[in-house]
């Protein structure tokens, strides 16, 4: 990769002129008029956070801000997805895996000053597996007995029963740590141990960091004083700052059909890699007639997976059998338990008791993909006389409070960013309102097996299951469509789990 330079325009604000010279942009490079001036950072995400806590709310863009930039875990997940020790320097685990005595790191002080200590960590997960946890993913903790604190560097989860998966679901977003003086108010004022802090936010705009001059890990050499998080959702806007460097880097980019003009931009880069992020589309499987599984089954084979592809995400994509993806460990390729076949769908259709098909409502979160594969998924579903209208519906706080919590829908379709976890259709409360006893003994075993190849095994038959009853309709990966100046490094390529994380990230000298 060569070195580049950005151009001095991105300071300019050309907000206004958007909608008016996007297609001229799109059709010439920018001039690159003088150097590198700073260690500041402008990064473009599609959606705003509705808070900037990842330890009370769900949206995958909460992380993608905070994250490993703001807050930091006792372990990590690096941009292979491996666990890597972070604020717990080591770990040991009991041969009955029912005890895992972590050491701590020395002289991490919090943003406020406070100073992280097993009390501290034990405050931070005992507020996260409470009983009026909000925690978004508190499930991940009800293993847990009992936490102690032999002294201020140990500290030792005691477990009721083995969790295989223990160490991983501890480096999630949900998992950080946050300090006992500034949890309440960490959603609009994060105070975190990380290598940058929280300057301010204006909503419906940006959300601004700097370096922490105290960082506590020392081996790190930070390459940024400042960054900026710019929310642009609209694609054409997204290419438009780009092009004249009001944006120096889209880690995911919201318009494939727009990747090629990038190709020959001499300050630009594309990259390619791979997500967790699963789009499907969720049936409300308490509602007729989606819960009668040979419905499901055969609205499955009416979809056209690899033209679903081609049509809403311009060809970058995988299609998809069942709620995994080809990073997962034991993935198994299940897309040929239903391929398409509208005649087979039609009768199965007749067989159900539905021989001149129905109509239902898709609520469709306004996002380009979900807009572009819902239109897709209705011109299938007509060919086998199954009616589909399409409701536009807003993301996150609407889609979040009606579909996500409320469960009032009848078919939606959402990527579902989270890795591993296939748990979700054994939630009691989730919103697919799916229900089958195999399943949840099959992921229960799972989670108390600590042998990894044991449990991969586990989890193909979980694929299989899922695969074969179709509770949600299984579409496809979406990949990691980057788009930044050439004179960027340290982005990751790859999303092993959603985020931004710009310890390594720097301008090319």
């Amino acid at each position: 990769m060569i070195n580049a330079f950005r151009t001095t325009g991105r300071r300019l604000s050309n907000r206004l002129l958007f909608g008016f010279v996007a297609a001229a942009i799109l059709a010439a490079p920018a001039t690159v008029l003088g150097g590198i001036s700073d260690r500041s950072l402008v990064l473009g995400m599609a959606i705003e956070p509705i808070g900037l806590d990842p330890t009370i709310a769900a949206p995958v863009a909460i992380g993608q801000v905070t994250w490993q930039n703001v807050f930091e875990g006792l372990v990590t997940i690096d941009h292979d997805g491996n666990i890597k020790p972070q604020l717990a320097k080591s770990w040991t685990i009991s041969a009955d895996g029912l005890t895992y005595t972590f050491k701590l790191q020395r002289n991490v002080i919090f943003h406020d000053g406070e100073t992280f200590d097993s009390a501290v960590a034990k405050a931070s997960l005992e507020r996260a597996r409470g009983a009026d946890s909000v925690n978004p993913q508190k499930r991940f903790f009800s293993s847990i007995a009992a936490i102690e604190t032999p002294d201020a560097e140990t500290l030792v989860l005691k477990l009721d029963e083995p969790a295989g998966s223990l160490l991983y679901w501890l480096a999630w977003p949900s998992s950080v740590i946050v300090g006992t003086r500034t949890a309440e108010s960490d959603k609009t004022t994060p105070v975190g141990t990380g290598p940058f802090r929280f300057v301010r936010w204006a909503k419906g705009d940006k959300v601004e960091l700097a370096a922490n001059p105290d960082y506590w890990n020392k081996e790190v050499s930070i390459g940024l004083d400042k960054i900026t998080f710019r929310f642009i959702s609209d694609p054409q806007a997204q290419a438009a700052a780009l092009k004249s460097g009001d944006v120096d880097a889209f880690p995911e980019f919201g318009a494939p059909e727009l990747v090629g003009s990038f190709e020959n931009d001499p300050n630009l880069t594309t990259v390619i890699g791979n997500t967790e992020l699963k789009v499907v589309a969720g049936m409300n499987n308490a509602r007729k007639p989606f819960n009668d599984k040979r419905v499901r089954q055969a609205l499955m084979m009416a979809l056209d997976r690899k033209t679903l592809v081609d049509g809403a995400w311009s060809g970058f994509g995988t299609p998809i059998g069942s709620h995994y993806t080809p990073n997962d460990p034991g993935f198994t390729d299940l897309t040929g338990i239903y391929p398409y076949d509208p005649e087979k769908a039609r009768a199965l259709l007749a067989e159900a008791g539905y021989p001149d098909g129905f109509s239902f409502v898709m609520r469709a979160p306004q996002m380009s993909y979900a807009a572009r594969s819902a239109e897709i998924i209705q011109a299938m579903f007509a060919e086998i006389g199954v009616t589909m209208t399409i409701e536009p519906t807003e993301f996150p706080a609407k889609w979040v409070q009606e579909v996500f919590k409320n469960a009032d829908y009848d078919m939606t379709i959402v990527a579902h960013a989270e890795p591993m976890d296939v748990d979700i259709y054994s939630r009691d409360s989730y919103y697919f309102n799916y229900k089958n006893p195999i399943l949840n003994d099959l992921i229960r075993k799972a989670e108390q097996t600590t042998d990894p190849a044991a449990r991969d095994a586990i989890y193909g038959d979980v694929q299989k299951v899922l695969a074969e009853d179709v509770p949600a309709l299984y579409l496809f990966v979406m990949p990691k469509l980057g788009v930044w100046n050439k004179g960027i490094e340290g982005l990751w390529r790859n999303e092993p789990i959603p985020s931004n994380v710009l310890t390594d990230v720097r301008w090319k000298e």
